[in-house]
């Protein structure tokens, strides 16, 4: 008997990947974990205590003052690009178990207006344009806009007013979104429904490169209560993603946090939760569950405290996941036991900005019964990390529509320092 755990801290990046200023030239500078060391250092008078990430190897990948350059615990790491375009947390968990999201682009809702019309008119709809933008307003309720909240060009959102019209059934919000999703380009079209402060014309404004959408925020949707949303993502075989694969082998699945959300398996157990201590609290229960497992859970708050662009509090949120993550090697200790703990973007909350930021992620393993240390080969694709959990479980990776295991590098000793610039960091 033995449990795969894959732990995401989200938004935990460990360095721009080479195209990170595609979109922003400064996210080039972008590196959320060193940035957050050095800020909170001088901000607490102390460095961040990370002693169990810094054993799990986060110091060999990322070498810093504050993070251990040695360990001791039979361990492999390495660091993982992020294998999708832009920096997503719905498409990054995708990928991770194995999605294939090579047709997935990042695309302004502006040079599609024409195919997104078409299709909203082929199923009955009446679209215009509202005052010339870049945006449509169909049925006179719901705008179909660029969302604004993440990088440009990733999602697409069709929201509309509660008072308007319904959420779900014939001609609501929902089956807008549906129509708009089968031509859509983009990782997600998001459906929202709300109670909002006005008409939403009031709240349209300018994005970044060239999107045009709905200030959400501003509306009123999150603070007036009735908020619904459903997140429509682009066409994947869930059947060749590790949750199902696992659950069709017998393997008890559990999604907790954000992964509840946004992860299909109809056979797992879920635990959505934001709060950090109940993510923690969830993953920790799932472990102690008899018998074989795969867990995948999401602490989420660090992501947030990225977007809020508030530094200490993402040093915190990485202090409350370290005990948590204590924990966890405690309880995960037989030969078989695997721990993944990575991340699925970057979000430096340094950056100056309040949107992810394209970076690395650390791929930071667990293995107990196994020899030394192993410094692992840079990965072209979270989807590695799906394929490797997938073979700790004793499942074929073939199985999964991408991904492949991450074998070991080279061998490092446990009690060396490794230099700067050498291993999996330095390539």
């Amino acid at each position: 008997m033995a449990k795969t755990v894959i732990v995401v801290i989200d938004g935990f990046g460990i360095g721009a990947m080479p195209d990170a200023g595609t979109v922003r030239p400064g996210d080039l500078t972008a590196d959320t974990c060193g940035h957050v060391l050095d800020h909170c250092r001088e901000a607490f008078g102390r460095p961040l205590r990370l002693p169990v990430l810094g054993s799990l190897g986060l110091g060999l990948v990322h070498p810093h003052p504050d993070l251990a350059r040695r360990t001791h615990l039979p361990v492999a790491a390495g660091r993982a690009a992020l294998g999708y375009p832009g920096a997503d947390t719905f498409a990054g968990h995708q990928t991770m178990m194995g999605a294939d999201f090579s047709r997935v682009t990042v695309a302004r809702l502006a040079d599609h207006l024409d195919d997104v019309t078409t299709a909203l008119e082929a199923a009955g709809h009446r679209v215009g344009r509202l005052d010339g933008k870049p945006l449509l307003v169909v049925d006179g309720s719901v705008l179909v806009h660029d969302n604004l909240e993440a990088d440009p060009g990733i999602n697409w959102n069709a929201s509309g007013r509660l008072e308007d019209l319904p959420f779900d059934g014939p001609g609501g919000i929902l089956a807008v979104a549906r129509t708009v999703r089968a031509v859509a380009p983009v990782a997600r079209v998001i459906a929202v429904g709300g109670h909002a402060d006005g008409p939403l014309e009031r709240f349209v404004r300018a994005g970044e490169e060239g999107t045009v959408g709905l200030d959400t925020p501003a509306t009123g949707f999150y603070r007036n209560g009735g908020l619904e949303v459903q997140h429509l993502g682009a066409r994947i075989d869930h059947t060749r993603q590790l949750p199902d694969l696992a659950a069709r082998a017998g393997i008890p699945v559990t999604l907790v946090g954000k992964a509840a959300d946004i992860l299909a398996c109809e056979a797992a157990v879920r635990h959505p939760a934001v709060d950090t201590a109940d993510v923690l609290t969830h993953t920790l229960e799932a472990v102690r569950a008899s018998g074989d497992g795969l867990v995948v859970s999401n602490i989420q708050e660090t992501d947030l405290a990225g977007h809020q662009q508030d530094t200490e509090r993402y040093g915190r949120l990485l202090e409350q996941a370290d005990a948590g993550l204590a924990a966890l090697v405690a309880l995960l200790d037989a030969p078989g036991d695997r721990l993944i703990v990575t991340g699925d973007h970057g979000n430096d909350p340094t950056a100056g900005h309040a949107f992810h930021t394209r970076e690395y992620v650390p791929v930071l393993i667990h293995r107990p019964g196994a020899e030394g240390v192993e410094l692992l080969p840079d990965s072209e694709s979270l989807a590695d990390v799906g394929a490797t959990a997938a073979v700790s479980l004793s499942l074929d990776p073939k199985g999964l529509a991408n991904g492949q295991e991450l074998r070991t590098g080279r061998r490092a000793s446990r009690a060396r320092n490794v230099p700067a610039g050498k291993g999996a960091a330095g390539a």
